[in-house]
């Protein structure tokens, strides 16, 4: 007997690929490799316009209000590495909501972890199955490698729900975005990050934390690792610190239902 979610692929499939029209020919595969433009004095970073115009078209963002001193913390969770039980105790104690963008593997590999992350009340992101690049693979195939993830997050948690997408490496493409966002996701850049996931190139909790600090902006969407024995000895100071400078530290359910209730100037 097929699933209820195999199913209602199927469905979401032919509704798109009905009519004798590919998904494909409707909208650009071309390749972009996400970027964004640094900015001197913890000023607010800017992206290329066409990024923009694409984010905008399919209700993506990789920024919030900009007027805010308002963070987003996320972690990009490929496989475990040792330090995200760290990282949890961490945020658990400062009541610093977070999101684990997480692959195939990792669901596999760190049952428990996944568990505590949403018992804890972060939220779980889909990274893809495999971490493929989506604008590299065929539409069935990027809808496959979705939908694992959520149904496998699903058996372990009983959450029927998993809204934000991650695009592995930073690359996606106009199909790519259009088809993650028909299938329920929005996807979710970033406008601060480092150099953090070579493991065996770490250099030093200071090193992370002054990395993070130069990096951080008014609505910055941050990505680290938690691979990182780095950024796990530095998140202490960087919550502590940011919150002294006057930030609060936001939920990307906060940033969605801003983007939702009022207007959206920061696209």
């Amino acid at each position: 007997m097929l699933k209820k979610t195999t199913v209602l692929t199927m469905l979401i499939f032919a509704v798109i690929f009905g009519c004798g029209t590919t998904f494909a020919a409707a909208y650009s595969n071309t390749v972009h490799n996400w970027n964004y433009k640094p900015q001197k004095d913890n000023k607010p970073v800017t992206t290329e316009p066409l990024y923009l115009e694409l984010l905008e078209k399919t209700n993506g963002f990789f920024i919030g209000d900009t007027s805010k001193k308002e963070l987003y913390l996320t972690f990009d969770n490929g496989y475990e590495n040792g330090y995200t039980e760290k990282v949890l105790d961490v945020l658990k104690e400062k009541e610093v909501p977070a999101a684990f963008f997480v692959t195939g593997h990792y669901l596999n590999d760190a049952p428990d972890l996944i568990k505590r992350m949403v018992d804890e009340g972060h939220i779980v992101g889909n990274h893809s199955w495999h971490h493929p690049s989506l604008p590299e693979v065929g539409d069935g195939r990027l809808m496959n490698e979705l939908n694992k993830v959520k149904e496998r997050f699903t058996e372990l948690t009983g959450e029927k729900e998993m809204h934000f997408l991650r695009p592995p490496r930073g690359q996606f493409s106009e199909r790519s975005l259009v088809l993650s966002e028909k299938l329920g996701y929005t996807n979710v850049f970033w406008s601060m990050a480092y150099k953090d996931w070579e493991v065996d190139k770490q250099k030093g909790g200071d090193y992370a934390y002054n990395q993070i600090m130069k990096r951080i902006h008014p609505g910055a969407i941050m990505l680290i690792h938690s691979v990182s024995s780095d950024n796990a000895e530095a998140l202490p100071r960087v919550i502590d610190d940011a919150k002294k400078q006057g930030y609060e530290f936001k939920s990307l359910d906060d940033l969605m239902f801003q983007k939702q209730t009022e207007d959206w100037p920061f696209l």
